[in-house]
């Protein structure tokens, strides 16, 4: 092999000027995605101990900055192949902006604000440096890579901007640029979409938000292990144990249902609506299932006979119920699978309502009623395709 074939020394090239490629994530990706692990626990400490309106709303928005994050550079790395030294070098900076802004979360809503939105500022300084070498070395890609070149330029400038402002401007400046930082992807004959050489490799992009939800959904069970750990696994009742179960049971079929319906499907065709409702159901899907991991780490904070705690219960009935919907709607824009088959619109219906009722019930009964009729909505997502697929199966 010529040295400048080997990964190290090979320039970004796109992935249609390639022989062969194949839609595995990188070892640079997988180490960018550790520092999500931190990222998502700490923002879900955030919430444990900010659960009102106002905490939910930070934590809602500190996390769908950090997915777009992770979720732009991935679509970066779904249309190059890029693994030379320099594009390590710059993903080695980008590591450590998200480790500043994961650091910042305890205090996102005083000190720690001016470190999230620097961080996050040089984070989309890095992408534009990622796409400014991918312009120099691919004469075809040019006009594509120059508008994000010029997009993540001006965004970054905007972001550090608002690490200075004042309060409240700063937060709605922000966020008001996050949602720009969309609408490039997303208004059509006016954004990137429109060039030919906007082509992520679907089956890459697959992978890359079943390795995140495997994260997010893992958080859960870190959760719970660490609540009980820090309470005392040796000082708890049986029925806290019992509840402990519940949780890590919980977390697993949520893994589950979204890894036979949906995991690493690619969308059904490659229309705007289309790729626009996949990118945008699986942020709230994750958001969801970060959501629930919370609420779960409630149940070693009780027994079977003391009310499941109300706040949590909040987020956990509204986050299962938006989980099982986001299924549904990513069912829509998929390829097909046979679990779908089975996993119908009716169970996804049932699992949402009783998600809801669960709310209004919890505050009103012991939390092993409530847990029953949660663990109801959640569980009949497998239980029934599983019982209607045997059934198929045995006649067969």
């Amino acid at each position: 092999m010529a040295l400048h074939e080997h990964p190290m020394w090979r320039k970004p090239q796109h992935h249609q000027d390639l022989d062969h490629v194949h839609d595995h994530a990188h070892w640079t990706e997988l180490f960018y995605d550790l520092i999500h692990v931190v990222t998502i626990f700490l923002l879900g400490n955030y919430l444990s101990h900010h659960l009102d309106l106002h905490g939910f709303l930070v934590f809602a928005g500190v996390f769908i900055t950090l997915w777009y994050a992770w979720g732009e550079l991935s679509i970066f790395n779904s249309i190059y192949v890029s693994t030379d030294l320099w594009h390590r070098l710059i993903m080695s900076v980008m590591i450590c902006t998200v480790m500043f802004m994961a650091a910042a979360i305890p205090a996102i809503d005083g000190k720690g604000w001016h470190f999230f939105a620097l961080g996050f500022a040089a984070n989309r300084a890095m992408i534009a440096a990622l796409y400014f070498r991918a312009r120099r070395v691919n004469a075809a890609a040019n006009s594509m890579a120059s508008e994000q070149v010029r997009n993540f330029t001006v965004f970054a400038i905007i972001f550090a901007i608002t690490a200075f402002l004042p309060k409240p401007q700063a937060y709605w400046v922000f966020g008001t640029s996050l949602v720009a930082t969309q609408l490039v992807y997303m208004i059509p004959r006016m954004t990137v979409l429109r060039f030919e050489r906007f082509v992520p490799r679907l089956g890459h992009m697959s992978e890359r938000f079943a390795l995140l939800t495997l994260i997010v959904l893992g958080e859960g069970f870190f959760k719970l292990v660490v609540t009980l750990s820090e309470k005392g696994i040796y000082k708890v009742a049986p029925d806290v144990l019992v509840n402990f179960v519940i949780g890590g049971v919980s977390m697993f079929v949520m893994c589950w249902i979204y890894f036979d319906f949906i995991g690493n499907a690619k969308p059904k065709d490659r229309k705007i609506s289309t790729l626009v409702t996949w990118w945008l159901a699986h942020l709230v899907l994750m958001l969801c299932g970060v959501m629930v991991g919370v609420a779960l780490a409630a149940e070693v904070k009780v027994g079977f006979w003391e009310p499941y705690p109300t706040e949590y219960a909040a987020i956990g009935c509204f986050g299962l119920a938006g989980y099982i919907a986001m299924l549904w709607l990513l069912r829509e824009v998929i390829e097909h699978r046979l679990a779908s088959d089975f996993g119908r619109w009716d169970v996804r219906v049932f699992g949402i309502v009783t998600a809801i009722a669960c709310f209004f019930i919890v505050p009103h009964v012991p939390s092993l009623v409530g847990n029953l009729i949660w663990g109801t909505a959640l569980f009949s997502q497998i239980a029934v395709p599983v019982t209607r697929a045997w059934a198929t199966f045995r006649n067969e």
